[in-house]
């Protein structure tokens, strides 16, 4: 290898190893972009594209096995990291994979009906939030439902997307939120996607182990007063819960807004009587705003420490620079 080929690849591994020093900051970046404009209409989302492009791939592709299913999650897992590289910008990865501020703007539209007595309106709103079968739900049901999904989604549409992003850059970021649509789609306990579905189950469960327990710890440093109740939630209730990893968000936001979560959830072919959450009384409307708060000033906390960490690392490079 000649001088020059040696100072061009030596060049090229700074500029990579500049830009992921920036990847925490972009990421924070981004947290703030989507809580400033929230998420583009669905006709031009690249999330939505993505979500039409996997349901062509499925229907070419779907057999009930678990080899075709693999294959589905490694095709979409690619796509969104392909779309990632394509992008170039962390920032504008990590705005297109957080939906903070949707989820904030529908739980509150749902709480709004609840508080105006429309049954009606709040069920008819719940499935852009939650799978279950809105039909025959209370306002106290669907009240726990929406605090549920608040704290289920802060970990799928906040924290994840953007501990990925601040790890692996714009790929880490569209990547991530391949998996979770993917998830989305696919990951059902039904007799179409037991076994098709399970490669995309497992994968959303293993990009989302730490991120949720990143956001139970969130919580509690944004509650400090509730640290030591969220802490015997997580370790005495969330066990309980079918999702190692939702159980983990639900038991720190039940036991942060000192709420009881659990109980039967019907499906549109089954029904699961989860365990208790929390010790407190049933979430009512008036907790849905806390709901929200919570979540929005987790994903504040998560901006800060970022944005905070970044500029840490920025200024030892450049004091070690100068000596």
């Amino acid at each position: 290898m000649t001088q020059a080929a040696r100072r061009c690849r030596l060049s090229g591994r700074r500029t990579a190893y500049s830009e992921s020093v920036t990847w925490p900051a972009q990421a924070a970046a981004g947290i703030l972009l989507d809580r400033m404009l929230g998420e583009p209409p669905a006709a031009i989302h690249p999330v939505a594209w993505f979500g039409r492009l996997m349901t062509l791939a499925e229907r070419a592709e779907y057999r009930d096995s678990h080899r075709a299913g693999i294959t589905h999650a490694i095709l979409g897992t690619a796509i969104g990291m392909a779309g990632g590289i394509a992008l170039r910008s962390t920032v504008a990865a990590t705005a297109l994979a957080v939906a903070g501020r949707s989820l904030g703007e529908t739980a509150l539209e749902i709480g709004t009906a609840l508080n105006l007595g429309d049954l009606a309106a709040a069920r008819s709103m719940l499935p852009a939030m939650v799978g279950r079968d809105p039909s025959g739900l209370t306002a106290p049901e669907i009240c726990r439902a929406v605090v549920e999904s608040v704290a289920e989604n802060t970990v799928d549409a906040v924290v994840a997307p953007v501990f990925w992003a601040a790890c692996c850059g714009a790929p880490g970021a569209l990547g991530y939120r391949a998996i979770n649509t993917l998830d989305s789609m696919v990951g059902h306990r039904s007799a179409r996607y037991q076994r098709y579905g399970w490669a995309s189950a497992r994968l959303d469960d293993v990009a989302n182990y730490l991120p949720a327990r990143l956001t139970a710890v969130l919580v509690a440093a944004v509650r400090p007063h509730r640290a030591a109740a969220i802490w015997r939630a997580i370790r005495d209730q969330a066990p309980a819960h079918p999702s190692p990893n939702a159980g983990i968000a639900e038991a720190a936001f039940a036991a942060a807004l000192a709420v009881r979560l659990g109980g039967t959830n019907r499906y549109d072919d089954r029904v699961e009587n989860r365990a208790a959450l929390g010790a407190g009384a049933l979430p009512a409307a008036a907790d849905i705003p806390r709901a929200v708060g919570l979540s929005g000033e987790v994903s504040l906390l998560l901006a800060t420490l970022l944005a905070a960490a970044s500029a840490r690392t920025m200024a030892c490079q450049s004091t070690g620079k100068r000596t």
